[in-house]
């Protein structure tokens, strides 16, 4: 009698610790998570302004594109690939989120399509200090994708650090230039 009773206790401690992510919400206050946001990225539209310096296109419409054309179309924000940090950072910054976003949509209504999320840095710090650097902003793309609805197992991250400089100066422009990801689609 005992040892049922001790199992009935187990049992009903066990289905009280059990979370049900339709009943237990987590707490998250990001963007990714706004009622407006989130029916906004549903219905393949953003809620946010249009972005400048350095992201440019229709976060509607051409956006919602679903084929490889969509990826090459110039009109198209798929066709922007790359998305620029601040100095020691790796927060991507409410410029670049439209385009995070339409990559993210791009991904949900492909399935199959996969990405590789490539993390650079400028020459100014150690080697090792860099290649962090670009790992953890290429990994703050991939939460936000996932957080989007794409699928871990489409997006894979690489960090090249300062080893791949996109302009070889050595000031301020061309620091800006070179700390960023890549968003590389497979087959390209």
């Amino acid at each position: 009698m005992k040892k049922i009773a001790i199992a009935a206790m187990f049992a009903i401690v066990l289905a009280g610790c059990s979370t049900n992510p339709t009943t237990a919400p987590v707490e998250d206050k990001s963007a990714a998570n706004d009622p407006a946001t989130t029916a906004a990225a549903a219905a393949g539209t953003s809620t946010r302004p249009a972005a400048t310096g350095g992201v440019s296109g229709s976060t509607t419409g051409a956006a919602t594109g679903t084929g490889a054309a969509a990826l090459k179309d110039p009109n198209n924000i798929l066709s922007k690939r790359n998305i620029y940090f601040e100095f020691d950072s790796f927060v991507v910054s409410d410029q670049f989120k439209p385009l995070v976003e339409a990559h993210a949509r791009y991904l949900v209504a492909n399935r199959n399509a996969r990405v590789t999320l490539q993390g650079h840095g400028d020459e100014r710090g150690a080697r090792e200090y860099n290649i962090a650097l670009g790992q953890r902003r290429a990994d703050a793309v991939k939460r936000m994708m996932a957080l989007l609805g794409a699928q871990e197992i489409q997006i894979e991250t690489v960090s090249f650090g300062e080893e791949k400089p996109r302009n070889l100066g050595h000031d301020e422009s061309a620091w800006t230039e070179n700390r960023r990801v890549d968003i590389v689609h497979a087959g390209e």
